[in-house]
């Protein structure tokens, strides 16, 4: 990723070369200056390696290796600073949340720890670093102990100093006082050029965060937040422009392709409205691999998990502090590819003797080996229904009748050890978010509309049907109109009625309305039950092992039905 000293020298013939590369070069008029990034994306506190399958260009089958881990990383990025010692480790944002056990049981410290070991610079927000809240996020950059989860926060280690790496987000605006919640950009410097990196979070985050913990702000439109940003930039000095945005795109070309002209989602239409002054966007947000151009923009993503690295080469005029040109490569993290770093190697191994013990307490025996989320096909998975039936289970107290969840909130298969026993770190993986349960009322018409609220848009292909508790189904019709899909509901076999009252429960994220399910927001005499998800779970599987009668067994009928 470095070139020679003759071949710096060469300007025009460089000029080409790195037309060839990036597909639109600027002729340099003065001596050039090389500045390497490496970027990171959706990591989620995925701290250890985990298999990873794919398929690269020109790949005849796919390979499936142990990628990602931190200790992993930290080799890739140790090798590579040796080649150029300033190189850059930024981010595009979910570096925590939805995290597996490991992070998610401290408050993601461990991971913000990890993170500083790593070098990481700045990192625009994720909509989970919103998960818990404007409080916890600010706790987690500046440090402290006084947090909205005190069963978690400073109990990796006794005190909490806060990231060393910077937030950054130009458009999440606090409405009483106009400005922005964390600073927009952040300026550094390489190679004795200045680049200026932007954040942004997709606009929607709203809409997938519960909206107790991001009262009062507001969530502006990314590239009117990015671009307004430029006159003040330039007034410091800055010609290089790199924005670190937390939306995703996808695209059917492979993860290394250079460079794919197919990239589509919500991303596309924010970058066309870019300044043309921006040639490269680091995104995130879609879990998906890719290297694409956009008009004249460089757009790259680097899967999730850490399972790979974006490395990305800046070309920049010294004379006119102008970007020549704008280069990148994905490259899996494969596990033992590079010598190893012993300082993550150390850290690591910290995190695991300190959690460990805790995770692997046993919870209870299910009827299976694992009960999994994927669908297969269908509207519902096992684990959709499992979580549902133990939401209920939690809420009856409370006069709940039928559990709804949503898929999202269900990061990961209920895996077992041995004789099929479920461990606490298995059962945190499944549902890390810590979210607590709603119970509210809702009429049948209510209810109605709440169901056909699930195909509004296209939202349906990305976050699915809502999962159900058992004794509720319902059929519907995709060839009827919208508003008019559902053809039947019962509850314990009884048809809903549209004049009578039900008690609905469900985890305080869609309750508020997330998710795009407004109706959750409009129940009647909530009660906020103080019970966290994860706990309903692991209650619900050491009743069902007493009773005799395992979790995670077959279903006889389906509690959704599509008529064909």
């Amino acid at each position: 990723m470095t070139f020679s000293p003759r071949t710096l020298a060469l300007a025009t013939a460089l000029s080409a070369a790195l037309g060839m590369l990036g597909g639109c070069a600027t002729t340099p008029s003065g001596p050039l200056a090389e500045i390497n990034l490496v970027a990171l994306n959706d990591l989620h506190g995925h701290l250890e390696a985990d298999k990873f399958t794919y398929a690269g260009v020109g790949d005849t089958s796919q390979k499936t290796v142990h990628a990602g881990g931190i200790d992993t990383l930290a080799a890739a990025l140790q090798a590579w600073r040796r080649d150029d010692r300033e190189l850059l480790l930024v981010g595009a944002g979910d570096m925590i949340g939805a995290s597996p056990a490991l992070s998610a049981m401290w408050a993601d410290e461990p991971t913000i720890g990890a993170l500083d070991l790593l070098g990481l610079t700045v990192t625009s927000v994720g909509n989970h670093e919103f998960d818990q809240g404007r409080i916890e996020l600010l706790r987690q950059q500046k440090g402290g102990c006084a947090s909205p989860r005190p069963d978690k926060a400073c109990k990796f280690d006794s005190r909490y100093d806060g990231a060393k790496f910077h937030y950054v987000a130009a458009n999440v605006i606090d409405a009483n006082s106009r400005r922005p919640l964390l600073p927009p950009y952040r300026i550094l410097e390489a190679k004795g050029v200045k680049i200026a990196f932007i954040g942004a979070v997709l606009r929607d985050t709203a809409e997938v965060v519960a909206s107790a913990g991001i009262a009062g702000l507001q969530f502006a439109d990314e590239a009117e937040s990015v671009n307004r940003l430029l006159p003040e930039l330039r007034a410091q000095g800055v010609g290089v422009f790199v924005v670190l945005l937390h939306q995703g795109g996808r695209t059917a070309s492979e993860f290394d392709k250079q460079y794919c002209n197919d990239l589509e989602g919500d991303l596309v239409p924010v970058v066309h409205r870019l300044d043309p002054a921006i040639r490269l966007v680091i995104s995130g947000h879609s879990h998906k691999g890719y290297l694409c151009k956009v008009g004249d923009t460089l757009v790259t993503q680097a899967q999730m998990g850490g399972h790979m690295l974006s490395r990305i080469k800046l070309v920049v005029d010294r004379k006119t502090n102008a970007l020549v040109d704008v280069s990148a490569r994905n490259v899996v993290m494969e596990q033992g590819a590079y010598p190893a770093d012993p300082r993550a190697v150390t850290y690591l191994a910290k995190v695991r003797a300190k959690g460990n013990a805790e995770l692997a307490k046993p919870v209870a025996r299910i009827a299976t080996p694992a009960v999994t989320r994927e669908r297969k096909g269908s509207d519902e998975s096992a684990l959709g229904n499992l979580v549902a039936d133990a939401t209920l289970f939690a809420a009856r107290p409370f006069g709940a009748q039928v559990a709804f969840m949503n898929t999202g909130g269900i990061r990961a298969n209920l895996e077992t050890g041995s004789g099929n026993v479920v461990s606490k770190g298995q059962a945190l993986a499944v549902l890390p978010f810590g979210n607590t349960l709603t119970v509210m009322n809702l009429t049948g018409a209510q209810l109605r509309v709440l169901l056909e609220q699930q195909w509004i848009g296209d939202k349906v292909e990305t976050r699915g049907l809502l999962q159900v508790s058992e004794g509720f189904s319902y059929a519907y019709d995709l060839r009827r109109p919208a508003g008019q899909r559902v053809i039947e509901a019962t509850l314990n076999g009884v048809p809903l009625d549209d004049n009578a009252s039900y008690r609905v429960a469900a985890n305080n994220f869609i309750a508020e309305g997330g998710d795009a399910f407004p109706m959750f927001a409009k129940g009647s005499n909530r009660a906020e039950t103080g019970v966290r998800d994860i706990d309903s779970l692991t209650a619900y599987l050491v009743r069902r092992e007493q009773d005799l009668k395992p979790a995670g067994q077959a279903l006889e009928q389906p509690r959704i039905r599509r008529v064909q």
